[in-house]
């Protein structure tokens, strides 16, 4: 038994003293918890989808559609959740996935989130559209545990290096290319409210702190130029003429490892492996991008099959619990991004909130494996799952 399954006994001891977890260990009841403490413009940004959300719908469905086979006898005294990827060492194949904005679940933002992950050890993924900059998230997180940085690729390359500079400076050591929002899907949750937290001034702090953007708006914005700098933002946010030869770019200006999420067919997972990816990232963005699209989980097994060995293969979009996760690993995730059980724990706790979302689900992760008969994550695979 490890620390991680020692949070569950902790739980039951502390019990003893009538003393209760202040959130639930169930992760899929913070949605509605969330939304009793969130505005319903904040609250509709991170819990709305595209269209109808039935791509959101599919993600959760295609969990459901495969089973785990409990195997016994197989001494799993011993467990081991930690893995390398990308080069980085892990406590467990969960990472905190990339979410933007986020002052707006909480005042603290992504500082309260970058102070959990480095509580836990766990692997923070910044985004760009983060409401605090990454040199501020950098020192929030301090050195318990590896960050990698999320670039939505703005029009302005010069942009674009500012950021990748800033954030090897700051000591993120992975990037992550966001392919799937160059452009703002049609989100319903989001236009019944008019609510778009960018032209409002959230989100925007690592373009309104670099000197790039700064030069082109006239220096540091201010009152004055805010107006101004919010015009230039919405210029520069998403390039849609953008192609696989571009890719050339991020590499002469990265020298790490380059993982690139919205991955969901496996002829663009080949042409990541052609280009030098080091990874790929299974994604519809939890269901916001596309309405009506594959779920991720559904197009995890082909992009695995596509890349081999020849890149790392990650996932996200739908999961919310241990045994989500391990189904995910058994169909060929090296690891998986968790995205909105954290930002609902942010919401309801700040820190506290995301270090609870944290130990609930990598000791569910944990004891779902040993009951499953394994004791780390390279020995799930297809064989302790069944079609439902």
């Amino acid at each position: 038994m490890s620390a991680l399954a020692d949070f569950q006994n902790s739980i039951y001891l502390q019990g003893l003293g009538d003393v209760r977890p202040s959130l639930p260990t169930d992760l899929t009841r913070l949605e509605g918890l969330a939304e009793g403490v969130l505005s319903a413009q904040a609250f509709g940004y991170v819990a709305g989808s595209a269209g109808s959300e039935a791509t959101a719908r599919a993600n959760r469905d295609a969990f459901d559609r495969w089973r785990i086979v409990p195997r016994f006898l197989r001494d799993v005294a011993h467990r081991d959740l930690s893995v390398d990827v990308l080069g980085t060492a892990m406590p467990s194949p969960i990472l905190l996935a990339p979410i933007g904005v986020q002052s707006i679940f909480h005042p603290d933002g992504e500082l309260a989130t970058a102070r959990a992950a480095g509580a836990e050890g766990v692997t923070m993924v910044l985004s760009t559209a983060s409401s605090h900059s990454i040199e501020e998230v950098a020192e929030a997180n301090g050195d318990g545990a590896p960050r990698w940085y999320q670039l939505y690729w703005p029009k302005d390359r010069d942009l674009a290096v500012s950021f990748l500079e800033r954030a090897k400076a700051a000591g993120y050591t992975a990037l992550v290319v966001t392919l799937d929002t160059f452009t703002l899907a049609w989100r319903p949750r989001d236009l019944d409210q008019a609510y778009l937290p960018f032209l409002r001034g959230i989100g925007v702090a690592n373009y309104f702190s670099d000197p790039v953007f700064q030069k082109a708006v006239g220096g540091p914005v201010t009152d004055a130029n805010r107006d101004a700098a919010l015009l230039h933002w919405v210029a520069n946010f998403g390039n849609p003429s953008l192609t696989w030869d571009d890719l050339v770019f991020l590499r002469d200006h990265w020298d790490g490892p380059i993982a690139l999420k919205g991955v969901q067919h496996p002829d663009d997972a080949r042409r990541a492996v052609d280009a030098g990816m080091d990874g790929v990232i299974v994604s519809n963005h939890g269901g916001r991008q596309v309405d009506g699209a594959v779920a991720s989980l559904d197009a995890l097994p082909g992009v695995v099959d596509a890349v081999r060995d020849q890149a790392t293969v990650l996932f996200d979009s739908g999961i919310r619990t241990g045994s989500d996760v391990a189904k995910a690993l058994a169909l060929g995730a090296k690891a998986v991004l968790l995205a909105r059980p954290y930002a609902y724990g942010l919401a309801l706790g700040g820190q506290a909130g995301v270090q609870h979302v944290l130990r609930c689900i990598q000791a569910e992760l944990e004891l779902t494996m040993a009951l499953s008969g394994v004791t780390r994550p390279d020995e799930l695979s297809p064989e302790i799952l069944v079609r439902a």
